[in-house]
Order: structure tokens, then sequence, then C-alpha cells
């Protein structure tokens, strides 16, 4: 499998990430910080629902190839040298804290999704839409192959 497919994973999840129905959920500003955690919470269903499936050499590989695409974003935003591998760091240890908490999202109680949200967000505020989306998201990703994801973008059909 070479890199040019992951292109399409990651531009999946970019386009899920803009979605702007979902900060309407949690905040009137669409911030760069916000859209990369939305954004890291997507690539984390994803990786926790692929992750049954898929080899781990594989997601590694697709693992490796966002977080590419990510530094150079970020690099386009016109961050400099030290300041972005300092935000990749941070940025890499909030999607394994991600995939820590939602590890066993199905069997969380909704005051515990809650809890997950308000905490990446620093939002005191309603998320129960915030998590009625991702629940939705997490059955989509249980009906679609992961070679769907390979093969072009497609609709979030959620």
């Amino acid at each position: 499998m070479t890199n040019k497919n992951y292109i399409n994973i990651y531009n999946n999840l970019i386009k899920y990430s803009r979605n702007k129905s979902i900060f309407t959920f949690f905040t009137e500003k669409d911030t760069f910080s916000d859209r990369l955690l939305i954004f890291l919470f997507h690539f984390a269903f994803f990786l926790r629902e692929y992750k049954k499936t898929e080899k781990k050499e594989l997601l590694q590989d697709v693992f490796d190839y966002i977080f590419r695409e990510l530094e150079i974003s970020i690099r386009e935003i016109g961050y400099g040298d030290a300041s972005i591998n300092k935000r990749m760091k941070t940025y890499v240890n909030s999607l394994y804290s991600i995939l820590e908490k939602i590890e066993y999202w199905e069997k969380l109680k909704l005051s515990e999704k809650n809890e997950i949200f308000k905490s990446f967000f620093n939002y005191d505020g309603d998320v129960s839409n915030l998590i009625e989306y991702f629940d939705k998201y997490e059955l989509f990703l249980k009906k679609k192959s992961f070679n769907l994801f390979l093969n072009g973008v497609i609709n979030l059909e959620i």
C-alpha cells in the first residue's frame, strides 16, 4: 500500500472535522485548536474501530502519514521549527489521551462521555449533541470497510 492512498483517509477525516455544525454544539468559534481536536477525535475513533480488523503495521503507517500531513499544515500556517516540534508532541499526546478515554466508548455512561468532551474543549455547557454526533460516527465506521476510506472521499452519512 502506498502513502498515496492514505491521502484519502486524511481528506475524509479533514472533511468530517470541517463540518461547521459540529462547532455549533459547543462553541460559536471555529478555531484552529478546536478544529484540530475535532480532527483528533475523528482519527481516534477511526483507529479504535479499524484496529479490530487491520494490521498494526498498516495503522501505524496511516498514523505516521496523518501526522506528517498535520505537520505540513502547521508549517503552512507559519509556525517556526521549534514551535512545530512542541506542538506536534502535544498533538500526539492529545491523540493518545483521546484514544485512552474512548477505548470503551460504547460502555461509557453519558456523564462520562460528557466529561471527556468538556475536559478537552474546556467547555462547561451542554455537549450532548457532540456526544450524539460521535455515537453516530462510531456506528458509521462500524458499517464501513477500511478500504472505503482508501478509495476516495466519502460522504458522512450520519
